[in-house]
């Protein structure tokens, strides 16, 4: 579950998008509850514990595919914790937010920013999962597209870094799935 109380996250219905996307990207059964997953490279997966700092602040990026036909010197990334964040986002968002560190907290309220600034909480308000869940995959127009990346997390429908994800049936199934259970446990 996302550490961010729904109270400060704006409602049951950002932490449950919160838990889907940990769901989604495959970290919500991980160390702490995903806070604390690196992304799974060839060596196999890894963990951190300290949140002082994104923990790619000091090492080089890992590598996640061997060199070969697509990528002849491999493929590299620097994506961990709960929602797989890169360390150059982090550096960002460390400094707009003003956070302290790489905590749960900190991860928790990067991706909420992240969803405000892809339109996404106005539809979570409106009850419009898909369309939530779309606007981190489908730009406005093709401008932006060519701009910015089409997709924040890798394992949204859609998403152009070929790494698979869920359909949108299964993820709007899994947001009211947890959606849901968050009134047992209130």
């Amino acid at each position: 579950m996302a550490r961010i109380t729904a109270e400060a996250a704006g409602g049951r219905d950002v932490t449950a998008f919160l838990d889907m996307l940990a769901y989604s990207e495959g970290t919500s059964t991980g160390l702490d509850n995903g806070y604390g997953v690196i992304v799974t490279g060839v060596d196999g997966p890894e963990r951190f514990t300290d949140y002082s700092n994104h923990p790619f602040f000091s090492r080089p990026a890992k590598l996640i595919v061997a060199p070969g036909p697509r990528f002849p010197n491999g493929l590299r990334s620097t994506a961990l914790g709960r929602y797989q964040l890169l360390f150059r986002y982090f550096v960002y968002y460390k400094a707009e937010l003003h956070l302290p560190d790489f905590s749960p907290l900190s991860q928790d309220l990067i991706a909420i920013e992240q969803m405000k600034e892809r339109g996404s909480l106005a539809h979570l308000r409106s009850g419009e999962i898909d369309k939530a869940i779309a606007a981190h995959i489908t730009p406005p127009d093709l401008e932006d597209a060519i701009e910015e990346d089409a997709a924040i997390w890798a394992s949204l429908p859609g998403n152009t870094y070929g790494q698979g994800g869920h359909s949108m049936a299964a993820l709007v199934e899994k947001y009211e799935d947890i959606w849901s259970k968050s009134f047992i446990s209130a």
